[in-house]
């Protein structure tokens, strides 16, 4: 799929749309959370810098091995308390409830780079990057906000609790952290880690989905970034993951990190991964866009023949 400037689709950012609470929240909570990490050079101590990494991992993994390859694709089961234990760590990223971030994710999957895209390359790159947090109407490829494509999930009692929990969970987190060591913790802590970390996600469906390369066929615009894949642990082999999402592994070659995948690996090795999903050779074979290049070269030269 050849990306074409004539495909953007101008976006409807404020005027002319409609809003509701759970938008206007996104924006106030964004915008703080953001106008907070600007404090970042004035509240630095060593102690909070380091902290920021280890939450940076917890909650980034958290969110990666949860949300997305666990409860999004089924990717690997594990027991139900390390399966909530996960889950409750990727709440503290501020990415949503688990019902919010699989019903969005799902809807990708199913819509990718159409304009019912959730997030969809159509509408520019700011819109994919951002923008699309700030209509919950369409965030999940509906157009009335409904989380319809999670219905495993809100069978679960404890996925619906944090779905209407959620945020009360970071809030508390920001108390504690303060509470420990002041400013610079909250700073750099709960802002900075966040903010970091939001980003380094929105680039998964921005940047994605415009720079890097492909190595399978996808009919889509993903593409594997090597940046996105150090910062995002293992996300940003993002290709990879359009041609088997069902995938626990994303980086696939031995130099391409990921360690999410590390992680599963040794939940496995400990026996606590169970039903961990991979492409055998032979699927990857028959997605590998090299091969399909190679069928088109030999078709083309046998009808010069």
């Amino acid at each position: 799929m050849a990306w074409l400037p004539w495909m953007v689709q101008k976006p409807v950012y404020f005027l002319g749309r409609q809003w509701n609470g759970v938008d206007i929240v996104s924006v106030f909570t964004l915008g703080a959370i953001h106008l907070l990490a600007l404090l970042a050079p004035f509240h630095f101590t060593w102690s909070a810098f380091w902290l920021g990494v280890a939450l940076y991992y917890v909650t980034g993994v958290g969110v990666t091995i949860s949300f997305h390859r666990n409860l999004a694709h089924g990717s690997f089961k594990l027991p139900k308390w390390l399966e909530y234990f996960f889950a409750y760590c990727a709440v503290h990223s501020l990415q949503g409830s688990p019902l919010e971030w699989v019903s969005s994710h799902r809807s990708h999957h199913q819509l990718v780079d159409t304009p019912n895209d959730p997030h969809t390359p159509l509408k520019g790159f700011w819109f994919s990057h951002i923008g699309w947090i700030f209509d919950y109407r369409k965030r999940f490829g509906s157009y009335d906000g409904k989380l319809y494509n999670v219905g495993d999930l809100k069978k679960q009692t404890y996925y619906k609790f944090l779905h209407y929990t959620h945020p009360y969970h970071c809030i508390a987190c920001g108390v504690v952290l303060y509470c420990i060591g002041g400013m610079p913790y909250l700073v750099w802590a709960l802002a900075v880690r966040t903010i970091f970390f939001l980003h380094v996600t929105f680039s998964i469906n921005s940047v994605c989905h415009i720079w890097g390369n492909q190595v399978w066929d996808t009919g889509d615009l993903s593409k594997n970034n090597w940046l996105c894949g150090l910062l995002a642990h293992g996300e940003g082999w993002h290709n990879n993951h359009h041609a088997f999402e069902y995938s626990a592994r994303q980086g696939f070659e031995w130099w391409q990190i990921d360690i999410t995948w590390y992680l599963i690996r040794f939940l496995e090795i400990v026996g606590l991964a169970t039903d961990v999903k991979l492409p055998t050779e032979l699927q990857k074979n028959r997605k590998a866009l090299s091969n399909k290049i190679s069928s088109m070269e030999q078709e083309r030269r046998w009808k010069q023949k």
